[in-house]
């Protein structure tokens, strides 16, 4: 592996992780209470709406290409919104519906055989 591509890699994640620690950090010393408005409402559904965006973008050339990926796709979206929908957390969900997708996969090569 080139160092170049490690260093880049290096530093794409650390800004990564400083884009989303620094806005936390920074609201966790604000003495100011917290007061959710309609800007409040749309940050804090961006996460679930990327994690679904990222689904899609990835999921559909391999859906054209082996329609067998659909059910576990479906899959991985509605186990991905209902568990959403109950913790309003976004990592939790983004496991499980990768969790689903897998032993939806799974399950359906084990029936076809």
């Amino acid at each position: 592996m080139s160092t170049q591509v490690l260093l880049l890699g290096l530093l794409v994640g650390f800004a990564n992780y400083m884009f989303r620690y620094l806005p936390l950090r920074i609201r966790a010393n604000s003495t100011r209470p917290a007061k959710r408005g309609a800007t409040g409402v749309l940050l804090d559904s961006i996460g679930i709406a990327s994690i679904c965006a990222l689904l899609v973008v990835s999921s559909v050339p391999e859906i054209m290409h082996d329609a067998q990926r659909l059910v576990p796709t479906l899959m991985g979206f509605i186990i991905l919104g209902l568990s959403y929908y109950k913790t309003r957390s976004i990592i939790i969900p983004t496991l499980l519906s990768a969790l689903g997708y897998g032993l939806t996969w799974k399950l359906m090569m084990v029936i076809a055989v």
